[in-house]
């Protein structure tokens, strides 16, 4: 008897379709698998069933008017349960048996692509909760819709995130059974952000030009404390400019601390206009100032309070300033980020007040990937230097600006939201970025990106 083990493929086709780009344009025509038809035979025998009898039903496979399969299925939690109708996607696996490897397509219906649409009930009263739809690339982009007495509250949520939260709707709950998104649209026009989901994936050239760069040359890099390279290329440290020796082991490496990392990246963007580096006093200017009086004075006589805010801010004015010809101080940049896009946290079936951009402190981390995904669609040409705030080790009350990263956020080809996260010399992923700095706070300003990159080389 054959013996075959299914693995999925690295490629998975069609599984997941663009973000909806012409959303905008007048006639649009949607590209979200439409299941109201669908959905308009499923009210009374999936919608409006108890939950007993919706357990002894089978999944069903219906068909729209356009031919496109769905499958009507039921998925319980502790506490709720949902009725899901989904689209078919098309998978590539590898099926082994002892003949040899082949390939076979099947048919997967996942709940949360675009044009899933998802009903949410309460298991104890069997009362609704929610109806979701799918619409993007990105399933941690959503909108909802929540009963609320002869009214319909609606949500706008982008990775965790409320863009819009609880707007009020004239139209009853029951009338998003069976409502298209071409109608869901129409009924969100003028109080939904949706101007925030018009992606262009073809504008990312210049970051996706640097990432590559930066990410071949890592091999090449290790980290050494307080280490950076001054406007001549030469290894200083950061703390007192003072030239610094190269561990025999790391000859040939460039050896870069958090800031000196940073610096680096931005250098390389200095040197194709400017034939140089920056220098190293001008990156440690105050940019905050603290009261003589108070906690927070008599904390900043023992500690650097702002390092590596001061650091990216400075060096963000830098590049600024270069490009423009002109010289530009922090003051006058403009390069701090300051949107406030989100309006509270999403917090299990609650939601928490987001507290945006605070100044001098930024954001919370909890924040930072729905924050970077409006930045990504909105300024498509720039990416990001980030300093951390943290709890000091030692004196957890005090807070410091010590660490800092590279950040990229983008769209890839498919419409689906990227971000590339360097790091003290390593590449990481934004969830474990966001995950180590939980507790923390995230400042952000935005450097320009360009394809005339041409970071230092070790000679």
């Amino acid at each position: 008897m054959k013996k075959q083990a299914a693995v999925l493929l690295l490629a998975v086709q069609a599984v997941l379709a663009p973000c909806i780009m012409p959303l905008f344009a007048e006639n649009n025509k949607f590209a979200v698998p439409d299941s109201s038809y669908i959905r308009k035979g499923a009210v009374e025998t999936w919608f409006m069933a108890p939950l007993d009898m919706l357990r002894s039903k089978n999944s069903e496979i219906r068909k729209n008017e356009a031919g496109q399969e769905f499958q009507i299925r039921l998925e319980e939690q502790d506490a709720t349960f949902a009725v899901y109708v989904a689209p078919e996607r098309k998978l590539s696996v590898d099926v082994y048996t002892e003949d040899g490897v082949h390939t076979e397509v099947q048919k997967v219906y996942p709940g949360d692509v675009t044009g899933s649409w998802a009903l949410i009930r309460d298991k104890q009263t069997g009362e609704p909760k929610s109806i979701r739809y799918y619409f993007c690339a990105d399933s941690d982009v959503y909108i909802q819709f929540r009963p609320s007495v002869r009214r319909t509250a609606a949500d706008f949520v982008i990775f965790n995130n409320y863009a819009s939260h609880s707007l009020m709707l004239e139209i009853p709950f029951e009338r998003f059974y069976s409502a298209s998104f071409t109608d869901i649209y129409k009924w969100t026009e003028k109080i939904f952000p949706w101007h925030i989901l018009n992606i262009q994936p073809d504008m990312y050239y210049g970051a996706q030009q640097m990432i590559g760069v930066i990410r071949n040359a890592l091999p090449g890099i290790v980290y050494a404390e307080d280490a950076m390279y001054d406007e001549n290329s030469r290894p200083v440290y950061i703390s007192d400019g003072k030239p610094r020796t190269i561990e025999e082991k790391n000859i040939g490496k460039l050896s870069l601390s958090s800031a000196g990392f940073v610096k680096w990246v931005v250098d390389g963007l200095i040197i194709p206009v400017a034939g140089g580096c920056t220098k190293r006093t001008p990156l440690l200017v105050p940019t905050v100032t603290y009261k003589d009086t108070g906690f927070l004075g008599a904390v900043s006589r023992q500690y650097d309070l702002s390092f590596s805010l001061d650091w990216t801010r400075n060096l963000a004015a830098a590049l600024f300033s270069v490009h423009s010809g002109r010289t530009y101080l922090y003051p006058e940049s403009g390069v701090d980020v300051k949107i406030t896009p989100f309006s509270a946290a999403v917090a299990g079936e609650e939601y928490s007040n987001e507290p945006g951009y605070i100044k001098d402190v930024g954001y919370t981390a909890g924040s930072l990937t729905g924050i970077l995904y409006v930045l990504a669609v909105t300024n498509p040409e720039y990416f990001y230097l980030a300093a951390v705030r943290q709890s000091d080790k030692k004196t957890p009350e005090v807070h410091l600006f010590n660490q800092c990263a590279v950040l990229f956020p983008y769209f890839d080809k498919d419409g689906r939201f990227q971000c590339t996260v360097f790091e003290n010399g390593t590449e990481q992923k934004l969830r474990a970025f966001v995950n180590r700095y939980r507790n923390d706070f995230i400042h952000l300003v935005r450097v320009q990106s360009s394809d005339r990159f041409f970071p230092l080389q070790v000679k």
